[in-house]
């Protein structure tokens, strides 16, 4: 099974240049916690809840501060053809829950989540990604 199988397309992107209120305001009515963030067609990073709340309202920005001041510009992705096997592996290793999907144009196509992965294979697939992703990082670890 390809990633495009299973990846949710169509998703709400914002630029670099909107406020984080608009961010916000677009992810509350969405119900989704990341946007990806584009300019000039290319993906150039993700902002999520956590990135305005962490770098946005606790360093003091206010609601009109831009998504360039607190989006993450490094960005893990997958490409829309790959095998999804091989992107749930990734997405383990790296410990996230959705990645950006792109074309071989390197244009964003869609986000794959692991709510898609769980309606796109069985069960166990989908827990065995979660248990990767959600294991402790040693920054994390209690002692």
């Amino acid at each position: 099974m390809r990633v495009c199988d299973a990846m949710t397309p169509d998703v709400q992107l914002c630029t670099p240049e909107d406020s984080l209120k608009d961010a916000a305001e677009a992810m509350g009515a969405l119900g989704v916690g990341l946007l990806p963030v584009t300019e000039n067609d290319r993906l150039v990073g993700m902002v999520s809840d956590r990135d305005i709340a962490v770098r946005g309202v606790g360093m003091g920005r206010g609601p009109e501060a831009r998504i360039r001041d607190v989006m993450t510009a490094e960005v893990k992705y997958c490409f829309e053809d790959q095998d999804l096997d091989e992107v749930m592996a990734t997405m383990g290793e790296i410990q996230v829950r959705r990645m950006p999907v792109l074309n071989r144009e390197k244009r964003l196509v869609g986000i794959i989540a692991l709510g898609d992965i769980a309606q796109a294979k069985d069960g166990h697939s989908a827990g065995v990604a979660l248990s990767e992703i959600s294991r402790p990082s040693a920054q994390h670890a209690q002692l």
